[in-house]
């Protein structure tokens, strides 16, 4: 039962991720609201409305076949425009900023309802054509069916107008940063405040011995059934570490996990259905992926064929607020259970890894802009005096200064620029612990 409830949560987490998924929903709900409508125009509420409200009422054939024929060209007219436009401004956004953000502008859920209301009032229309029978009868007419086709088709234009207004504030690259930066934020700050790390580190026993278990599939390992996990942690009276940090490209036959106990065939199976795997990385599931779009946002607006250095500051300027609060996270994870007690211990990408990840390309691609160089040291200035920075925090801070200041004396040839650059290292130095740590200019 667990095995197929586990499925069964990563088959929807899934499913709900893919883009046609709420468009679908949309359509099913208007063929059944379509044959609802038939349904109620079978039980006489038009020939109600006619002798109470005839005013509301279409009751002539030929005038509604018109309409709701109109209707349905519109329709599908609206709707090649809208997702033509979209599919260049895709194209437009992979070639200037870059492809991985793709996936975040086409699963946005607004532009998928109102694809998705397009295409059910279209189905409606359609349905309410098909039952306008040949007849001078105007009972037989379904008179209310084509007054609310005339409302939805309204609603539709109003709903394009949105579209256009959405879709060209998200193409714009400020919102397409804020956006990366908001879903980092909001599970960076989840992962925060999940468990008390530093009582249960110390508590959590050595792992090194453990029993490996291998995953049987490829692909980015992304989700973990954090409450299926718990349970076959306290069904086997064991506890697990997770071997790889999610967001990693795993590849078949490469240990996963390691177990306090050694697990069959048939308890390995149900470890490995509580991971999640997927063709595609998802911002919402690893922050990890935040900082890596940023980064390629930044380099991709500094290469010759875009040069656009305002972009770049700006990725600089979020990643800086989001490394402040990576800083208030240790490097190591773990999830409890109904007694407070670690029993999964959870492979996280360490800080050091992390800002080297992000600024090694930021030097590579920036090293001759003088402007981009204080950006980076002015960010790293800003980190150094949080105040969460503990003693190794800081020191990986000063080390990547000093890569920085190091390319700075390499790529800069003007002195007045140099001396500008290494003005950042006088202030470092009023920090505590900094004094002697940055190199000097003079060589």
């Amino acid at each position: 039962m667990l095995k197929l409830i586990t499925k069964f949560k990563l088959f929807i987490a899934n499913l709900t991720g893919k883009i046609g998924f709420y468009p679908s929903l949309f359509a099913f709900g208007g063929l059944l609201f379509g044959f609802a409508m038939l349904y109620a125009e079978d039980q006489g509420v038009s020939s109600f409305l006619i002798e109470n409200a005839p005013q509301l009422v279409i009751n002539d054939a030929d005038t509604a076949r018109t309409l709701l024929s109109t209707f349905i060209g519109g329709i599908i007219s609206l709707m090649v425009f809208s997702f033509s436009m979209v599919m260049i401004l895709l194209n437009q956004a992979s070639n200037n900023y870059s492809p991985r953000i793709l996936p975040g502008l086409i699963s946005n859920k607004k532009h998928q309802n109102v694809l998705g209301f397009y295409i059910a009032t279209l189905i409606y229309c359609i349905l309410i054509l098909l039952s306008i029978k040949p007849t001078d009868n105007k009972y037989q007419l379904p008179g209310f069916a084509v007054l609310v086709g005339i409302v939805l088709s309204m609603l539709v234009l109003a709903l394009f107008i949105y579209f256009i207004h959405s879709i060209s504030e998200a193409i714009q690259i400020n919102k397409i940063i804020e956006s990366i930066y908001q879903k980092a934020k909001t599970r960076l700050e989840q992962l925060i405040k999940q468990t008390d790390e530093d009582s249960m580190q110390s508590n959590f026993p050595d792992t090194e011995n453990w029993h490996a278990v291998e995953v049987n599939r490829t692909g980015y390992f992304q989700t973990i059934a954090v409450d299926a996990l718990l349970e076959l942690c306290e069904n086997l009276d064991c506890k697990i570490e997770i071997s790889v940090p999610k967001g990693t490209f795993i590849l078949k036959g490469i240990p996963i996990a390691k177990c306090s106990i050694e697990l069959n065939e048939e308890h390995q199976e149900q470890l490995l259905t509580c991971f999640g795997f997927s063709r595609s990385e998802i911002v919402t599931h690893n922050y990890i992926l935040g900082f890596k779009q940023l980064t390629e946002i930044a380099v991709k607006a500094m290469s010759p064929g875009i040069n656009d250095p305002g972009t770049a500051i700006t990725c600089i300027d979020y990643l800086s607020e989001l490394f402040a609060l990576r800083l208030k996270k240790k490097d190591f994870s773990f999830i409890a259970n109904q007694d407070n007690e670690a029993v999964i211990k959870l492979r996280t990408i360490d800080f050091k890894e992390l800002i080297y990840f992000v600024f090694a390309p930021l030097r590579a691609y920036c090293k001759h802009d003088v402007v981009m160089l204080h950006k980076m040291l002015t960010a790293l200035y800003f980190l150094l005096q949080s105040d969460s920075v503990l003693d190794d925090a800081e020191t990986i801070l000063i080390n990547e200064a000093n890569l920085i200041l190091e390319d700075a004396k390499t790529a800069i040839e003007n002195k007045d620029d140099l001396k500008g650059i290494f003005s950042i290292r006088s202030k470092m130095q009023a920090i505590n612990g900094t004094q002697n740590a940055l190199i000097e200019l003079a060589d």
